[in-house]
């Protein structure tokens, strides 16, 4: 997986992405999903440094098999806000 964090004031936005899904598009209907470098980051991550990411985060963002699974797994993301795009899992979470 790859991971970016950001800082934004009382924030902590976490990026998550399958290697798979990173360079790459998805549409389906009205939803359009770009999985880029710049947003997801270019570091690699593996499922104890996203879990702990995610423990930090308000906000997340999570596309693809392993970085969904890794959130549902471990409580973040309940499994049925998970949506499909173009038959990829794509997931967001806000701590409000």
């Amino acid at each position: 997986m790859y991971m970016k964090v950001y800082h934004i004031g009382e924030e902590v936005l976490v990026a998550v992405s399958d290697e798979s899904c990173l360079g790459k598009e998805f549409t389906e209907g009205d939803i359009h999903l770009k999985v880029n470098k710049e947003f997801y980051g270019e570091e690699r991550a593996d499922k104890d440094e996203v879990v702990s990411a995610l423990c930090d985060a308000t906000i997340a963002n999570l596309v693809g098999e392993q970085s969904v699974a890794t959130a549902v797994e471990n409580g973040f993301v309940n499994p049925s806000d998970v949506i499909y795009i173009q038959g990829v899992p794509h997931a967001q979470m806000v701590c409000i």
